[in-house]
């Protein structure tokens, strides 16, 4: 199994009692109750069929040929790299993709999975690399085998059709588990891809296809890029530019997440000539600050040749400043600042202070993690999040949990530039400070000869609710990374906080995008996308 790595974090274990979630995931899963824990060594369940399957061409004598069904650990079998071994998934994923890397010249192959409570193994024979559990036994097994080790093997041997034997195998093959977690997943994903320009698409976690959400035509402009969700899901702000090139100069707009790209009914003509101005970037907004009369946006934007976290009335009946928008006055930080975003649970702003150069407000080669308070636009005192405001490393992307109780971020040495470096890992660490652990999702399967630092591990965002089981706290993260066709790529990963200690998990591939596209910042939340 892929290694995990913990934090000790001395935190209260009662703070994670069952039946309680954090964050509304306003989707109608399992994140919006109490969940009710199924015994995972009740059954046994009879969820796999009783005989093999025969897929993609595979001799109907399959079976005989391999001998026994049974996987093996020794070396040399094809390398699973879907699931990577040692994942976790939320009980409401996609139904399970399976492939492998062939070893040698084989061209048949025996997947194998076994559970602890269920009758039979599920035995698949085929000449495929990829193998896609049926939809119906996926429902089944993410309900009866809860928390229990799924064993995985992989094994390949050489066919040949004419005399209808192997002439080489089977091998060893591949042994490892995965295990689905007493948790869903919640919201939906809308993220940038740069293929055939620049387009914005999104998902709910468990959808098979993705939705166009915005297009540079229907948003007037060149380029759309950075972008995240209203408190309410029905808007998506984001950044937009006439220059198709790199994205920049850029101004702001908002248009519903539906599908439909509709414009925002309740902005003003000041605030629309605010929205407007150019070099505006990152777009974000608080559920505190989303109500007729304090309707806001933040977004980063040049003031006096620096970076700042600026403010701007939604609703505004004037561009004068301090009325239509405004700066948030950052004490004690004299630095440019980078990334801004708002905490779920209270009214503070976390950013990137940075006292180099900033591109487009959000590329830093000297980020430090801080927080200031938002102070009814007023702003207040900055505070640096001990562990990630180091001289060592650049320190960019932060992102707070839905409880507010951690930061993922990325890193890499200062000097390096946050912009597409392959560098980049993903860690997270306590939002009040502390040592970051650097996540198992940074790293690629063990036996697909890539390896972290070096596949662009970037853009980390949580999901829009963790839910609460059996004592501990299931968090879901999404980011992008070039590992497999080296072309970005989204992932999703698990993290675990037991009150102790928060275990994380390799990364789970979303099959469910287009596998050749480039695609890149995603963001996690309640947006209204159309359910598949």
């Amino acid at each position: 199994m892929a290694a995990r790595f913990a934090l000790v974090l001395g935190l209260a274990a009662a703070a994670c009692g069952p039946g309680h979630n954090s964050g509304a995931s306003g989707d109608g899963g399992a994140a919006d109750g109490p969940f009710k824990p199924i015994d995972a060594f009740a059954g046994p369940y009879p969820d796999f069929p009783t005989t093999p399957i025969i897929d993609g061409g595979a001799p109907g004598n399959s079976g005989m040929l391999f001998g026994s069904a049974s996987g093996s650990a020794a070396a040399g079998g094809p390398c699973l790299v879907e699931p990577e071994p040692g994942t976790l998934y939320p009980n409401n994923w996609l139904r399970p993709r399976f492939t492998w890397v062939p070893a040698g010249g084989d061209n048949l192959f025996e997947l194998t999975l076994t559970a602890p409570n269920e009758v039979n193994p599920l035995v698949v024979y085929t000449t495929n690399t990829t193998y896609t559990m049926d939809g119906a036994t996926w429902q089944l097994l993410a309900q009866h085998v809860v928390d229990a080790p799924i064993v995985v093997s992989v094994r390949g041997a050489v066919y040949d059709s004419a005399s209808g034997t192997l002439t080489a195998g089977p091998d060893g093959g591949q042994l490892g588990t995965i295990s689905i977690a007493p948790a869903a997943a919640p919201g939906a994903i809308v993220y940038w891809t740069t293929s055939d320009g620049t387009l914005l698409r999104g998902f709910h976690i468990g959808d098979e296809s993705v939705t166009d959400i915005a297009t540079p035509a229907q948003a007037s402009t060149a380029c759309i890029g950075c972008h995240s969700a209203t408190p309410d899901g029905k808007f998506v702000g984001f950044s937009a530019s006439a220059n198709p090139g790199d994205g920049d100069p850029a101004t702001i707009g908002l248009l519903t997440s539906d599908g439909s790209a509709s414009a925002a009914p309740f902005i003003s003509p000041s605030a629309q000539t605010l929205l407007a101005r150019q070099d505006q970037e990152l777009p974000v907004f608080s559920a505190a600050h989303w109500q007729a009369g304090d309707r806001v946006s933040v977004q980063m934007f040049p003031v006096n040749n620096q970076f700042e976290i600026t403010w701007t009335d939604l609703e505004a009946s004037s561009t004068d400043e301090g009325v239509g928008w405004g700066v948030v006055a950052r004490t004690g930080d004299a630095n440019g600042a980078a990334y801004a975003s708002f905490a779920h649970s209270s009214d503070t702003l976390l950013y990137v202070s940075a006292a180099g150069s900033i591109g487009a407000g959000v590329t830093v080669t000297d980020g430090d993690l801080a927080t200031v308070p938002y102070g009814a636009r007023a702003g207040g005192t900055a505070t640096p999040i001990a562990g990630a405001n180091t001289t060592e490393y650049n320190e960019f992307y932060p992102t707070f949990s839905p409880d507010d109780r951690y930061v993922a971020f990325n890193r890499v040495p200062t000097g390096q530039s946050s912009y597409n470096d392959n560098q980049s890992e993903l860690f997270a660490i306590p939002a009040a400070g502390g040592t970051p652990v650097r996540l198992a999702a940074n790293d690629p399967p063990s036996c697909s000869n890539q390896a972290s630092p070096g596949v662009t591990n970037s853009w980390p965002k949580w999901s829009p609710g963790a839910t609460d089981a059996n004592g501990k706290r299931y968090y879901w993260l999404t980011f992008s990374s070039t590992r497999g066709a080296g072309n970005p790529q989204l992932y999703v990963t698990a993290l675990v906080d037991d009150g102790t200690t928060l275990t994380t998990y390799p990364a789970l591939y979303l099959w469910n995008q287009p596998a050749t596209e480039n695609n890149h910042t995603p963001a996690w939340d309640n947006f209204d996308v159309p359910i598949e």
